[in-house]
């Protein structure tokens, strides 16, 4: 549970003991934390999901290409198959 440091216990030393704040205060300042978010509109996160996704496939690609590179590179110099 989340440590209340705005009440009481926010000027004590740190040696002293801590309250915990209630389920019902966490949540209150979980969901006031979540409306302070910008969230992205639909364009964007299409874009970003398009963005990343062409990021992974490019990536992928290099991956196989060394691993195949590599690959032919050990058969050729150990002489298999």
């Amino acid at each position: 549970m989340a440590i209340d440091t705005r009440g009481e216990t926010a000027g004590k030393p740190s040696g002293e003991k801590k309250t915990r704040t209630s389920p019902a205060l966490f949540y209150r300042q979980v969901v006031n934390e979540l409306r302070k978010v910008i969230w992205p509109t639909r364009k964007d996160l299409i874009t970003y999901t398009t963005v990343v996704l062409v990021f992974v496939l490019i990536m992928v690609g290099i991956v196989y290409g060394f691993d195949t590179a590599l690959g032919w590179v050990i058969l050729k110099v150990f002489g298999g198959g």
